[in-house]
This record gives C-alpha cells, sequence and structure tokens, in this order.
C-alpha cells in the first residue's frame, strides 16, 4: 500500500515526487511510457520567467514568482544547468510600448523585482543581432533558461534514491475507490493500492480525472521549434519574446544552458499528443524569427521538433482535491509557465493539500543532492586523469560532437531512473543532440546499453514500444 502514487511522468509529477520523499512516506509515480519526461516536459522552451505575463490574482501569477525564486537553488541540488540571463520582450511600434508599460505594471503588482522599459538605443547595444525595427523592450532581470528533460530525470532519479518506486509502461485505465484508499489499474492487468493520488497526467489529465467522476477540460496546443548549433551560440545574449497573446506568449528566441540557440515555438490546437513537425509550422517559426532578429544562422540548424502543452478551459493552474472521490488530487492545466512553478506547485500539493490526507513526518535520511549526469568535459585536467585511473570507461569518447564519454553512458544506464533507449541516454547524457544527431555514436550507445541491460543489440530501441533501430544481423 502506497501513501502516494503519483502518474504522469513529467515534471510536475517527478518534482512532487521528489517533495514527498522528504517525508516518511511510501511514494511512487507511475508513468504510460518507457522513460520519464516522454510528453510536454521534454518539448518546452526551458524558460524560468520572471512572473510579469500572468494574470495578478491567479495561481499562475502566485506560483510563477514562488517558482521563479526556488529554481536556482534546485538545480543546483540536482546538478541540473541553470542561468540567469534576464529576458526582453521587444515591441515594434507605439501600440506595443504600451503594452510593455501593462506588462510592467502587472508584473510590478505580482512581486517581479527590476523591471524597466529600454528605449532603442538600450536595447541594440544590449542585443546586437536585434532587428532595426525593434523600438523598445521590457527587460525582466530574474528571468533565466533551465534544461526541462534533466530537471525532470534528476528530480525523478533524486526522489528513487530516496526509496520513491517507478512503474514504467503503466497506462491507468481504472481508478477504484476502496475502503482503504484507491486502487489503480493499467492497461496491462497490473495494479497498485494506495491512500492518496496526485492526477499530474499532462494533456491526459482530463482523462484521469474522469476516471474518478471529475469533469476538467483538458485541450492540446502543438509548438514546433527549431534549434541551432552551438556554433550561434552567442546569437543572442537574453530571451526574446514577442508581445503575448491570448495563445501565449509566441515565438521566442533564447539560448539554451548548453550554449545552443532554441526558436520557437508555434501554436497549433491538437486533439492529442501529436508532435509531428510540419513545412509550414518550422516556416512560421522562421518568419517570426527573422523579424525577431537580423541574419539569423539558419545554416546551423541541427533539428527541428515539436512538444504538446496541456491546458485548460480556465486557462490557470487546476490545483485542487476531486470534488467526487475524497484522496485524489488534480494538477492539471499546467501550460506555461508551468515549468517555472513546478517547485513551488510541488511544495503546494504537498504540504497544503495532501496534508490534509496524510500525516506528514519528516525524513532524517532524505538528501536533497543528485550529480549531474554529463560532467567529464568540465571537469581540470587532473579531474580528469584521476576519474579514467578509476575507470577507464571515462577516457573514451564515444560522442564526439558534445564530448560524451563512455562512462557517463554506462552511468545512465545504471543509475535512477535507467535510461533504457537511446533517446533515454541523450535525454541525460547529450550523446546524440550535437551537429550530426546521433549519426557517428548511436550504434556504440546501442552497444552499451545491450551490455549494460544483457539484452540482445536488436532489443535496444530509439525510444520503446516498437521504435526498433535494427532488424537483425546481415553477415
Amino acid at each position: 500500500m502506497y501513501d502516494v502514487i503519483v502518474v504522469g511522468g513529467g515534471v510536475i509529477g517527478g518534482l512532487i515526487l521528489r517533495e514527498l520523499t522528504k517525508y516518511n512516506l511510501r511514494v511512487c509515480l507511475v508513468e504510460k511510457a518507457n522513460d520519464v519526461c516522454m510528453g510536454q516536459s521534454k518539448a518546452n522552451s526551458g524558460i524560468v520567467h520572471a512572473g510579469y505575463d500572468a494574470k495578478t490574482g491567479t495561481q499562475k501569477a502566485k506560483f510563477n514568482l514562488l517558482g521563479n525564486r526556488m529554481m536556482e537553488k534546485v538545480a543546483q541540488e540536482l546538478g541540473v544547468k541553470y542561468s540567469n540571463i534576464g529576458s526582453l520582450v521587444v515591441a515594434f511600434s507605439e501600440e506595443e510600448c504600451s503594452a510593455l508599460q501593462t506588462l510592467k505594471e502587472r508584473g510590478e503588482k505580482n512581486g517581479v523585482s527590476g523591471l524597466r522599459i529600454l528605449d532603442r538605443e538600450e536595447l541594440h547595444r544590449m542585443e546586437e543581432n536585434i532587428s532595426s525595427e525593434a523600438v523598445a523592450a521590457l527587460y525582466a532581470p530574474t528571468g533565466g533558461i533551465v534544461c526541462p528533460y534533466s530537471l525532470t530525470v534528476a528530480a525523478v532519479g533524486n526522489a528513487m534514491d530516496n526509496g520513491a518506486d517507478l512503474h514504467l509502461l503503466f497506462e491507468v485505465e481504472k481508478i477504484e475507490k476502496t475502503e482503504n484508499g484507491l486502487t489503480v489499474s493499467a492497461k496491462d492487468g497490473r495494479a497498485l493500492q494506495g491512500k492518496t493520488l496526485v492526477n499530474c497526467a499532462g494533456i491526459k489529465s482530463g482523462e484521469i480525472a474522469a476516471m474518478v467522476g471529475d469533469e476538467i477540460n483538458v485541450n492540446g496546443r502543438k509548438g514546433e521549434y527549431i534549434l541551432l548549433d552551438r556554433e550561434s551560440g552567442g546569437f543572442v545574449k537574453h530571451t526574446l519574446f514577442f508581445a503575448p497573446t491570448e495563445k501565449g506568449k509566441g515565438i521566442l528566441i533564447s539560448p539554451t544552458v548548453d550554449g545552443n540557440v532554441l526558436l520557437g515555438p508555434t501554436a497549433e490546437e491538437v486533439d492529442d499528443g501529436n508532435t509531428e513537425t510540419s513545412g509550414a509550422g518550422i516556416e512560421t517559426v522562421m518568419e517570426k524569427a527573422r523579424k525577431m532578429c537580423k541574419n539569423v544562422p539558419f545554416f546551423n540548424t541541427i533539428t527541428s521538433f515539436a512538444g504538446t502543452r496541456a491546458y485548460a478551459a480556465e486557462h490557470d493552474f487546476i490545483l485542487r482535491e476531486s470534488e467526487r472521490t475524497e484522496g485524489v488530487f488534480h494538477c492539471a492545466g499546467i501550460e506555461s509557465p508551468g515549468l517555472t512553478a513546478a517547485p513551488a506547485i510541488a511544495e503546494h500539493v504537498v504540504k497544503n493539500l495532501l496534508s490534509t490526507r496524510l500525516k506528514l513526518e519528516k525524513n532524517k535520511n532524505f538528501s536533497p543532492y543528485r550529480k549531474a549526469d554529463y560532467f567529464f568535459k568540465d571537469l581540470s585536467r587532473e579531474e580528469k586523469n584521476e576519474l579514467i585511473k578509476k575507470d577507464p570507461s571515462y577516457g573514451k569518447i564515444v560522442c564526439r560532437c558534445e564530448g560524451i564519454t563512455e562512462g557517463e553512458i554506462r552511468r545512465a544506464v545504471r543509475e535512477n531512473p535507467p535510461a533504457l533507449d537511446t533517446d533515454a541516454v541523450k535525454r541525460r547524457t547529450r550523446a546524440g543532440m550535437g551537429r550530426c544527431q546521433g549519426g557517428f555514436c548511436q550504434s556504440q550507445v546501442m552497444e552499451i546499453i545491450a551490455q549494460e541491460r544483457g539484452v540482445a543489440l536488436e532489443e535496444v530501441t530509439k525510444k520503446g514500444k516498437n521504435s526498433y533501430i535494427i532488424r537483425g544481423r546481415t553477415k
């Protein structure tokens, strides 16, 4: 019997799971995919929003500000890269300049510090590649960037290191109320018993809510992105936004914590978790990027991708106990700034919601720390040599583009949560994320996974569920 079953292995579920392990509770996370961070958390912008955009008094405004203030510490504890680079909302007309003033006033009401409006001269001095048509910007120095999938994987891994269980390929089919709590059943016949449940299922959170008699209208919005190689890393210094619309914050241009440049996302209504890219979508990203900046180095494009973000009809975070089933708590409609808000949401759910149903006693053995998944290239020469003496696998570079070693890949397959396929290794170590996109290293990564897991090479997949890479030997 678990005290808490968390449904959904995204950043919200992962950080809630970690928060739960700070207490003497038996907890688990169930995820329908082959790995955690397989939904909207793996394909978002990675922006730590300052908090000026959300309407004052909303859950978004409250938890955005709190999460922004917590993010740096959480990232440091989990060995995840975070950078406080600041953000700029860029205006291209007098009308948009008025919108900047509105955003500034809203941000100040929300508690955001340091906001100021830059004139044309200062804006162009701060961003030399900004379009000549840009006339002003709202500067938010507390804005930042983080890696969303590293944060999610590290949160779940840290929770597992502290005693949490992870059940993968567990697609919830039914939730039943029992005398002692709940029975959560998967489509493959597995069932778990729990006293309480937290619904963090993203775009499927409405379906999970319906299983316990609640009606939560959750829809999907697809966003397509372009990623530029690290050769373009200095193209912009801050996260650049257009003035927001009702569909979101629009196309952005931003550095990433690993030195790439990210362009996107689009906003297209979808019925499911569709993550296909399209020619029209990519062209939209390029068109908007050209408006924001001059001479955008599209020739350094290394990949494009898409993610689907869930949103509720209320367009605010839904954080509450079920109206029909005692002990079930919903975290639904977590759209932007959900990533930023995630640490604060996790703390709120545990301390203010679950505490009404469970007795929380501090876990004296809880450790908040986790070592970074990829770290070798950041070591000094002496540190590298010392590590290679202990483990020669760190002396072999497997991914030349990113400088990732065999030792780091083997560690990713062994540690919590284990990397079971090549995409999982990529999310943890960046092996395959460089210019060649795995063209040279994927075969070696497959061999390492097969060796570590004790399976045939043919059984190694790209992302689970029949995504086989090879069919058999030719000779």
